[in-house]
């Protein structure tokens, strides 16, 4: 029985955002959710915390929510720390140009790997990919996401 703490992500539908934080709340567990992307809910916990939150009561109604999963291995996805670290730097940073691109982030694969020396994205780490004319960094969550910040100057940009 495993009880490692592991960091998963959730797709929550945006009118259920509330119920399932109050879930969380209630069980102590850690979560991370931000505006840019209200559906997505990261949540730290163990497989069987998270096996028994994925359906639950709300208003004497019984809701689910979707764990994103590896479909070859048949388990839950589980997000590197350092992922969910880079992902909380950039949607945290007061930016309005961020931009999401979906849910396959490996057609984001292209360009430069690199690590933001300054500003607000200090410390984030991704792609470059040129999107709209623009230069921008390009993070994602392994299987989950992936997010553009805005225009990034070359002299705040460091190959990795």
């Amino acid at each position: 029985m495993e009880e490692t703490l592991h960091w998963y992500a959730f797709r929550v539908f945006w009118n259920r955002l509330e119920q399932v934080k109050d879930l969380l709340d209630s069980r102590n567990v850690e979560y991370y959710s931000q505006s840019i992307l209200p559906s997505y809910v990261f949540v730290h916990t163990t497989f069987e915390m998270l096996e028994s939150m994925r359906q639950f009561e709300y208003d004497n109604k019984l809701h689910r929510f979707y764990v994103y999963w590896n479909k070859e291995k048949r388990t839950p996805i589980v997000v590197p720390d350092r992922e969910v670290e880079i992902f909380k730097i950039v949607t945290s940073a007061a930016d309005t140009g961020l931009q999401f691109l979906g849910e396959d982030p490996d057609a984001f694969r292209q360009g430069d790997r690199v690590r933001v020396t300054d500003g607000p994205f200090k410390g984030a780490e991704g792609y470059i990919k040129r999107i709209k004319k623009d230069r921008r960094l390009v993070v994602t969550i392994s299987g989950i996401a992936a997010i553009a910040t805005s225009f990034i100057p070359m002299e705040l940009l460091e190959k990795i």
